[in-house]
């Protein structure tokens, strides 16, 4: 048996109730882990309130990190004993052990805490196909301008650190003037705080009024509109979620007024669609992280059983960084 975290109904954080399951065995493709560490994200929130519409009832979660503890047969690329980490469908994270595809679960270099690194695979996953992965018509440069919003977040503060690596100069925008200041020390080149200024003068002012090659946004309906008129000609606008609200309907003819722009609206799960890719990412997340290139901040921690408060200050945008269920 498992304590494991459940919805019977979309909702608030009420709707989360800590119950015990019985997990079975592997079959051919699986495996089965023991959890030392879960990962909290907000698309966890988006599948809680039904945004993005799942079967029920629905065991929540989407990454975390243990060991193995059985293989089913065709697996090779783990075996029992092995410490690994995952972000990855079906959702079921939020639990002390389960049986899950093994194809997206990858092994966790010895380097790299449990702690670490159940905090680090969805968010940082994002930031890699992100940054490596979803660029702009003749890609990215060093010197290049990018606008990355809520750039406080977990995936913010990834690729506000992963683009200085790379040479980028992220505009990172936050809701307060304390969160802005801990993008900038994560290595946004500049922050705007959206509370206080208008973000689009600024990214103006910024770029000497050329704009930005990229926006990179998880907020939309809030912030999608006035981001397109921070995008130089030919640019792109790459959508990734919706903390604001999805963005509306509207006409494709506004991107040909705006500068010929392209828009993109990504999801980490197609990049993670073949074992392979699976792995060419993680590496290459694992290899930012070890040479120090990306460190992970856990800034908030909670009991698996207080799960409902941590979904509250999610939502609230009281956190940032990553947080982290412990069992």
């Amino acid at each position: 048996m498992s304590r494991a975290v459940i919805i019977d109904k979309n909702g608030g954080p009420e709707e989360l109730k800590v119950v015990d399951v019985k997990v079975g065995e592997p079959a051919e493709g699986e495996i089965k882990i023991a959890h030392k560490a879960v990962g909290l994200n907000y698309i966890d929130v988006y599948q809680r309130v039904g945004l993005y519409p799942l079967p029920l009832p629905l065991h929540m979660g989407m990454e975390a990190s243990g060991v193995i503890t059985a293989v089913g047969a065709g697996v090779t690329h783990l075996k029992v004993g092995d410490r690994a980490a995952y972000a990855s469908n079906p959702p079921g994270s939020y639990c002390e052990e389960r049986v899950m595809p093994a194809k997206c679960v990858v092994k966790l270099p010895d380097a790299i805490s449990f702690e670490t690194g159940a905090a680090m695979m969805l968010k940082g996953l994002t930031a890699e196909y992100l940054l490596k992965r979803t660029l702009p018509q003749g890609g990215l440069h060093k010197g290049d301008f990018i606008l990355f919003h809520a750039a406080a977040g977990g995936v913010g503060l990834i690729a506000c650190q992963w683009a200085k690596a790379l040479g980028y100069q992220l505009i990172g925008t936050a809701g307060s003037d304390e969160k802005c200041a801990l993008a900038k020390t994560n290595g946004a080149a500049f922050t705007i705080n959206y509370s206080k200024e208008d973000f689009l003068v600024r990214v103006k002012e910024i770029t000497g009024g050329k704009g930005v090659k990229v926006v990179y946004d998880s907020v939309g309906k809030d912030t999608w509109e006035k981001s397109l008129d921070c995008i130089a000609p030919l640019g792109l606008f790459a959508s990734f979620g919706n903390a604001s609200g999805p963005v509306p309907n509207f006409s494709p003819g506004i991107l040909a007024g705006k500068g010929s722009l392209y828009m993109t609206r990504q999801t980490l799960f197609t990049h993670l669609a073949t074992r392979e890719n699976t792995q060419a990412m993680a590496d290459d997340l694992f290899d930012a992280v070890i040479t120090g290139k990306v460190h992970i901040s856990i800034d908030q921690t909670y009991k698996l059983e207080n799960v409902k408060q941590a979904h509250i200050d999610l939502e609230a945008r009281k956190t940032t960084g990553c947080t982290i269920l412990t069992l």
